[in-house]
C-alpha cells in the first residue's frame, strides 16, 4: 500500500537534508555522534553558523539541482492534499487553519514519531543521538523561518494540539512531536484521548436535534471584546471560528439546540475540564474529529478556562449552562446567545429514543431520557423497559435523607369522603395535564410547573395511604423524607441536605412526602436569638425551593395552623382529612383482614358503631388481633380484635375497660373515656 502523502514528503525532506548534510559536512555516519566534536569537524561546524560564509557554492550547488525536484514535488503533493485532501487528518488541517508550510512541519514531525529509522536519520542530521526528533533549530533550517511560527505557542498546530514542542533546553534544541492521540489518529484508531475530561461523548451528525428546534429556544447575537466576526471557509464545521451560549433547561435540551444551530455537525460534548492537559486533550480531540465542541459550564469560567479557549480559536465552541454565563468570563470571539426554556421530552424525544410514545404519568426532561433509555436497550419492552429505569434514576442520589415507599395501594384502599377523594383525583389530573395546560395551550407556568400538596389532619387519617394512591395512579416512586437525617443542628447542613433531596428529585420524575411537615415548615417567629434567625432562613430557603421545584411535593401535618402562611400561596391543593364515620368505619373494617385470614364470629357492624377511632387504629388492631391468633394457633375472634383495640386506645391515652364475656359468645360491653 502506498505511503500517505504527508510520509512521502517527510521522506523526501529527510533524505535530501542528510545527503546535503554528508557532502557539506563530510562527516560519514559514526558512533557516538554528538557525544563529542573532534578537531576535523570544527572548519564544517563554523562553516554552518549564521555571518560566516557557510558551505561553498560548488559543493552544494549539483547536489541541489538534483534533489530540488524532487523535494518541490512532494511539497505541491502535500500542499494540494492539504487543501482538498479527503483524510481525517487533512481535515483536521484544515479545521486548524494548518496549510501549506503549516502542514509540512506537521507531515515532519509526525512522521518522525512514526518511525525509529526517521529518528536515527534525524540524529544523524543534527550530530546528536539526543536528538531524534525535529529540533526548532532544524524545522528553521530545513522548512524556513515561517514553519517555526506554526509552531509558536499560539501557532495553528500548537493551539490545536495538533503538535507539540518540549519546554527543557536551549530554545534551538528543543524537540518537537505529536500528542500519542494524533499518531494513534494517523493509524485510523477513533478512540476518545484518555486525558479528556470523565463522561465526554461524541454526538454523530446524524442525531443532531432531529426533526425540528428545540420548543422555546430563543436567541440574540453580539460580538465579545471587540472582536470580528471570522468567515470561516466552506471546508470547516459551521460556526468555526464563532461562539454559541445556550442556557436554561437541561443539558440534553442544551445540546440538541446547539445541533440545530450547527447543521451537519458532529459535537464533542464535555465537562468543564479541570487541568490544562484535560484542556488540550478535548481542544485536539474536537480538531481531529472536526467536531464542534460543548462545554458544559456548571458555575463560571475561569480566568484560565478563557485563556485556554482564546487560544483555540479555530473551534466552533458551545458553552452550555443552566444559567446565564457573566460576560467578563467569556472568550473574545463572537458569541450568539439561545436560551431554552422547555426541556421536557415529548413524545418525539421519546419515539427517536425508545420507538414508543411517553408512557402515561411518566414525565421527563430529553436528559432524563437520554439516561434512562439504555434501561432495556435490546429488548421489545420498549418505553415499558425505560420506567424501570426512571426508578433508578435518583433513588441512589436519596439514600440515607428519604426512603422509597413502593406503592401498591389503589383507590379502592382509600376510604374517604367524595370532598377530600375528588380533591385528591383533581391532584392527580393536575400533575398529570401539566403539559397539556403549560405546553400545548400556552398557560404560563409562574412560578413553575411544579405542583405541592398538602394533607392536613389527625394521625391515622390516611394521609400517607392518600400519598401512596396518588403516587400509584400517577406512575411515579414515592420517597418519604426522614427528618432525622435532613435536620442537623449545624448552620447550613439543613439546606444542604435538603438541596441534596430536591436535586435527586428533580433528576428523577418522583413525588416527595414531607410527614410532619410542620417541623420544616413551621410559621416564622420574631428574631430573639441566632437560633431564630437560622430557623426563619430555612423555612425561607424552603419557600424559595418549592418556587423553582417542577416536580410534585405533598406535605402532611397534624397541625394546618403551623404551617407558614407564605407556603399557602404556593400550595395548589389542599385536602382535609378527618376521622372517619360510622359507614366508613365499616368499611375499613371490612378491608383491613384479607381475605386468607381465618376470621370468625366478628362483627364489623358493631366495631363501627361502638369504637370511634382512625383507619390507622383499626388496621392497628386488626394486625394486633391477627398476631395473637397466630400465636394461640386459633382464628381471629371477636374478642381478640376489642383487646387489640384496648391496646390501642391505651396507647393513645384513653381509658378503656373491657367486660369480660366468654369469647364465642355475642358483643363484649365495652366503655370508653379519655
Amino acid at each position: 500500500m502506498d505511503a500517505p502523502v504527508w510520509e512521502r514528503f517527510a521522506d523526501v525532506v529527510l533524505a535530501a537534508d542528510a545527503a546535503v548534510c554528508r557532502v557539506v559536512q563530510g562527516v560519514p555516519p559514526r558512533d557516538f555522534a554528538g557525544l563529542y566534536v573532534g578537531d576535523d569537524e570544527v572548519d564544517a561546524l563554523l562553516m554552518t553558523l549564521p555571518g560566516l560564509d557557510g558551505p561553498l557554492p560548488e559543493q552544494v550547488a549539483p547536489l541541489r539541482a538534483r534533489l530540488d525536484p524532487h523535494v518541490d514535488a512532494a511539497r505541491a503533493a502535500l500542499h494540494a492534499w492539504a487543501r482538498t485532501g479527503d483524510d481525517g487528518l487533512a481535515r483536521a488541517c484544515r479545521y486548524a487553519g494548518a496549510r501549506g508550510v503549516a502542514a509540512e512541519v506537521l507531515a515532519v514531525v509526525l512522521a518522525a514519531d512514526l518511525h525509529p529509522q526517521r529518528q536515527r536519520l534525524l540524529a544523524y542530521v543534527q550530530d546528536s543521538v539526543q536528538l531524534p526528533r525535529p529540533t526548532l533549530a532544524w524545522v528553521a533550517r530545513v522548512l524556513g523561518q515561517e514553519a517555526v511560527r506554526a509552531l509558536a505557542p499560539r501557532g495553528p498546530l500548537v493551539r490545536a494540539g495538533l503538535a507539540v514542542v518540549g519546554a527543557d533546553g536551549a530554545w534551538g534544541t528543543r524537540m518537537c512531536g505529536v500528542a500519542p492521540r494524533v499518531a494513534w489518529a494517523a493509524r485510523g484508531d477513533d478512540t476518545l484521548d484518555p486525558e479528556v475530561p470523565a463522561g465526554t461523548r461524541v454526538v454523530a451528525a446524524d442525531e443532531g436535534a432531529g426533526p425540528g428546534a428545540v420548543p422555546g429556544a430563543a436567541g440574540r447575537s453580539a460580538t465579545g471584546r471587540g472582536a470580528r466576526r471570522p468567515r470561516p471557509p466552506a471546508d470547516r464545521p459551521a460556526g468555526s471560528g464563532a461562539l454559541l451560549l445556550v442556557h436554561g433547561a437541561d443539558p440534553e435540551s442544551r445540546r440538541r439546540t446547539a445541533a440545530a444551530a450547527l447543521q451537519g455537525t458532529e459535537l464533542l460534548v464535555a465537562a468543564l475540564p479541570a487541568s490544562v492537559d484535560a484542556w488540550h486533550a478535548l481542544v485536539r480531540e474536537a480538531t481531529l474529529r472536526c467536531a464542534a465542541l460543548v462545554v458544559e459550564v456548571d458555575g463560571r469560567l475561569t480566568p484560565d478556562d478563557t485563556e485556554q479557549l482564546d487560544r483555540a480559536g479555530h473551534l466552533a465552541l458551545v458553552l452550555a449552562s443552566a444559567r446565564e454565563l457573566p460576560l467578563d468570563c467569556l472568550p473574545a470571539r463572537p458569541w450568539r446567545e439561545v436560551h431554552v426554556r422547555d426541556g421536557e421530552a415529548d413524545d418525539g424525544d421519546w419515539r427517536r429514543r425508545t420507538g414508543s410514545p411517553a408512557p402515561v404519568g411518566v414525565r421527563l426532561t430529553r436528559e432524563q431520557l437520554r439516561l434512562v433509555a439504555g434501561a432495556d436497550r435490546g429488548t421489545r419492552n420498549g418505553a415499558g423497559g425505560v420506567v424501570a429505569g426512571v426508578r433508578r434514576l435518583a433513588g441512589g442520589h436519596l439514600d440515607g435523607v428519604a426512603a422509597r415507599v413502593h406503592a401498591r395501594r389503589g383507590w379502592d384502599d382509600l376510604v374517604l369522603p367524595a370532598t377530600p377523594t375528588g380533591q385528591l383525583r383533581d391532584l392527580v389530573a393536575r400533575y398529570r395535564q401539566r403539559r397539556t395546560v403549560f405546553g400545548t395551550w400556552g398557560f404560563p407556568a409562574v412560578p413553575s410547573a411544579g405542583v405541592v400538596a398538602l394533607f392536613a389532619g389527625p394521625s391515622g387519617t390516611g394521609k400517607t395511604l392518600a400519598a401512596e394512591v396518588v403516587a400509584a395512579d400517577l406512575g411515579l416512586d414515592l420517597y418519604k423524607v426522614d427528618l432525622s437525617a435532613v435536620v442537623s443542628k449545624y448552620i447550613g447542613e439543613t439546606e444542604k441536605n435538603l438541596e441534596r433531596v430536591f436535586s435527586a428529585a428533580a433528576s428523577g420524575d418522583m413525588v416527595l412526602f414531607f410527614d410532619e411537615a410542620d417541623a420544616l415548615f413551621g410559621k416564622r417567629t420574631d428574631v430573639s436569638s441566632s437560633h431564630d434567625r437560622y430557623a426563619n432562613i430555612e423555612v425561607a430557603y424552603l419557600l424559595q425551593r418549592l418556587e423553582v421545584f417542577d416536580g410534585l411535593v405533598i406535605l402532611a401535618t397534624n397541625l394546618q395552623g403551623n404551617i407558614d402562611d407564605a407556603f399557602w400561596r404556593r400550595i395548589a391543593v389542599s385536602v382535609t382529612f378527618t376521622s372517619p364515620d360510622e359507614a366508613e368505619r365499616r368499611r375499613i373494617w371490612d378491608r383491613v383482614f384479607p381475605a386468607a385470614a381465618p376470621v370468625e364470629d366478628v362483627d364489623l357492624d358493631l366495631l363501627a358503631r361502638r369504637f370511634k377511632v382512625t383507619g390507622g387504629v383499626i388496621r392497628n388492631a386488626a394486625l394486633g388481633a391477627a398476631f395473637a391468633a397466630a400465636d394461640e394457633g386459633a382464628g381471629i375472634t371477636m374478642g381478640r380484635v376489642v383487646r387489640a383495640l384496648q391496646r390501642e386506645l391505651v396507647k393513645l391515652g384513653h381509658l378503656s375497660v373491657v367486660d369480660p364475656v366468654d369469647e364465642p359468645a355475642g358483643a363484649p360491653a365495652v366503655r370508653a373515656g379519655g
